[in-house]
């Protein structure tokens, strides 16, 4: 195999296929992503703590393994990382703040099936404390490859910008309310929030147990797709996965969309949504049409109502998973995360179990209104272009709560319901940054979204373009 950034370029398909004919082996691989982070990790700061020993010794058993014949496929051998919020026996898990920085007695069951899977795992990404900035007070900024003076999105940022950087093949983050969206639409990466309860979260720092989800983000729709394989399924020791049949994700995969109704979100708040995003979108409609999909307008019912449920969830779970941190450590934990938690603190008992009574319903209403018309739903993810870090550092509270609730309100929603949203690249805006679109499926529709995204991507450039670092 050629030049270390050959090797880093290649997606998780195409070092699998370089893999398995033998022109790269698992230790070339990782030496290549970790000699990349080496020279750009103290410019884009993703990492939290990178682990090249851990990976060189995966790495080899990977290479040994295959030399006796032992070649599967999927993730074996590739270079992953993932958000600092997932727990390994021994290693400290910070979830981004300094009060969690002790080891722990066991490992996340995500971690564990990528392991089995062969994957190596390049280290523990950064992330921000409860927020979309890609700030973090403890560990610094995570810095978008596209441009330093824009935000990177969060909560996922340090995937985000790993992806993008070419720093690993894919990684693992979690959104509770967009935080695996939001980065990879910034970032120019794909990026799933899975399904509530496809994906165990077991031995996941939560920042909510109602609504956290745990996904894969990406360059392609069928790397996504190949990293969903390895870590859906039931799982005992999380009892809110789901008993179901994980499907053959990439069997999905097909270059038309005939038959396919695909719903453009239409009305309150995407009419609010910036010009050149929805430029972007109406184009990316043009493709999908001409793959063979029927557009209809759909408006979605209820939906400012279900943006408040989510948050009433995510505020008031919050606040009780960490108000004994808070309590015993204040100095640890930053002015934005306490701030963040007071809000919390202030739900009444009263509208957190009307949230959570309805969800139920309000689920159905919305499968009901939306997908008795269509098969899956395409939104904006970000209202806006991706913001100048001037601009939020600059912004007084009205501005910022103008220019985060308009995404914010695109994304929400499909949080509190549960359903499956997966963000697609679709171009650029002026200002040089990466916009994307969402789709958004039923509860397990995941093969849907693959097929519909892989569609697109196989008929445009955008997920092959890289930043200029």
């Amino acid at each position: 195999m050629p030049q270390d950034e050959n090797i880093t370029s290649l997606s998780i398909v195409d070092t699998g296929r370089a893999l398995a004919s033998g022109e790269l082996t698992a230790l070339e691989a990782t030496e290549a992503h970790l000699e990349r982070i080496a020279r750009l990790q103290p410019e884009i700061n993703c990492f939290i703590a990178s682990e090249p020993d851990t990976a060189r010794t995966a790495a080899e058993n990977v290479d040994r393994t295959i030399s006796n014949g032992g070649y599967q496929g999927g993730l074996q051998g590739v270079p992953l990382a993932h958000k600092d919020v997932f727990f390994r026996t021994n290693v400290p898990v910070t979830s981004g703040m300094r009060v969690l920085d002790s080891p722990v007695p066991f490992t996340a069951t995500l971690i564990d099936r990528l392991d089995s899977a062969g994957a190596v795992n390049l280290g523990r990404l950064n992330l921000d404390e409860f927020a979309g900035l890609g700030k973090n007070e403890h560990f610094g900024r995570c810095v978008n490859p596209w441009s330093a003076d824009h935000i990177s999105g969060g909560s996922s940022s340090g995937p985000g910008v790993a992806v993008a950087a070419r720093v690993a093949c894919g990684a693992i983050g979690s959104d509770a309310g967009g935080s695996i969206r939001m980065p990879a639409a910034m970032c120019g990466v794909v990026g799933l929030k899975p399904t509530f309860g496809l994906v165990s979260r077991y031995g996941n720092v939560h920042t909510t147990w109602s609504v956290d989800c745990l996904g894969p983000l990406t360059r392609t729709v069928e790397d996504c797709a190949i990293v969903l394989q390895a870590i859906a399924g039931q799982d005992p020791e999380d009892p809110t996965t789901a008993e179901i049949r994980v499907p053959d994700y990439r069997a999905s995969l097909t270059g038309r969309l005939d038959g396919l109704k695909i719903g453009r979100a239409v009305g309150a708040p995407f009419d609010t949504v910036d010009s050149e995003v929805t430029s972007a979108i109406a184009e990316a409609l043009i493709v999908l049409r001409d793959l063979g999909a029927e557009i209809i307008d759909v408006t979605i019912p209820n939906i400012a109502e279900l943006n408040d449920l989510q948050q009433v969830l995510t505020k008031a779970e919050r606040a009780t998973i960490y108000s004994r941190a808070l309590r015993d450590r204040p100095e640890d934990v930053s002015f934005t995360a306490r701030s963040v938690l007071y809000e919390g603190f202030l739900i009444p008992a009263t509208r957190y179990l009307e949230a959570v009574s309805l969800r139920g319903t309000l689920l159905e209403e919305h499968l009901a209104a939306v997908h008795g018309q269509v098969d899956v739903l395409i939104t904006p993810i970000i209202a806006t272009p991706v913001p100048a870090i001037a601009e939020i550092e600059t912004a007084d509270a009205d501005e910022l709560e103008r220019t985060f609730t308009g995404s914010a309100a695109c994304v929400r929603f499909a949080s509190y319901l549960g359903i499956p949203g997966m963000s697609v690249p679709c171009g650029f805006t002026s200002n040089g940054l990466p916009t994307a679109f969402q789709l958004l499926g039923p509860p397990f529709s995941e093969s849907r979204l693959f097929r519909i995204g892989h569609a697109y991507q196989q008929a445009t450039t955008w997920h092959t373009m890289a930043p200029p670092i």
